[in-house]
């Protein structure tokens, strides 16, 4: 069979043969390494820039001293104090403005200067991009878009030099990602029904949540390595 795309989440246990420099000799035909070599020569020629060098390097010695110590919460005080940001950004969902007060004054006890935006800032009503009163989560009522937009042109131009995301909604999240100029990480994916905890729908997949499946379900699906594995 010949493959035109990598297919990594195919590569079975016995082998991960990227972990130990043995692509080329035991990696599978959707191996990244075997599919695409070219962009993989291009991603490690962009390493070169001193920037994204900085970054890979204290994000590695972040993991390594922390591993299964550190709270990400802890990783990402750590992370940003090797890289020698002094101005932190928080882009929180609303219903996170008392979790972003925690960690707000985490970072400013550690030294930090921190700006926090909520994402309904601006109070556009949410008929402005469209939205017909039924599509509402509220109908009859006054309901303020999310408004990612502008939390990160805030961030922007308030010198934020690293991002946190803490809770956006779906997509809104991603307009975030497009339009901040600076580094940004997540510290809690929002998923209302599992409690913010989104890989849970994964790890039950095939009992209690098995109505994430859709009609092209395979006959057989992939087994689950134990919870927390790396």
């Amino acid at each position: 069979m010949k493959y035109e795309d990598p297919a990594c989440a195919y590569c079975p246990d016995t082998v991960r043969a990227c972990r130990v420099d043995e692509s080329e000799e035991r990696g599978p035909g959707f191996c990244p390494t075997k599919v695409d070599p070219d962009s993989q020569a291009v991603a490690r020629a962009l390493y070169e820039d001193p920037e994204t060098r900085k970054i890979s390097r204290e994000s590695a010695v972040v993991e390594a001293e922390g591993y299964c110590k550190w709270t990400r919460v802890e990783e990402i005080v750590q992370f940003a104090k090797r890289m020698g940001y002094k101005k932190l950004g928080i882009a929180n969902c609303i219903a996170f403005v008392d979790y972003a007060k925690v960690l707000s004054g985490i970072l400013e006890s550690h030294g930090f200067e921190v700006v926090s935006v909520a994402c309904k800032t601006g109070s556009i009503p949410k008929e402005e991009v469209g939205i017909a009163d039924q599509e509402k989560v509220r109908p009859g009522q006054f309901e303020a878009m999310c408004n990612p937009v502008c939390q990160a042109e805030l961030l922007n131009a308030h010198g934020c030099e690293f991002n946190i995301v803490l809770g956006l909604c779906l997509g809104h999240d991603s307009l975030f990602f497009r339009h901040a100029k600076a580094l940004t990480t997540v510290l809690v994916a929002k998923d209302r029904v599992l409690a913010h905890n989104p890989i849970a729908a994964l790890q039950f997949a095939d009992t209690y949540y098995s109505r994430v499946w859709g009609p092209l379900k395979p006959a057989k699906t992939p087994n689950l390595p134990p919870a927390g594995r790396r």
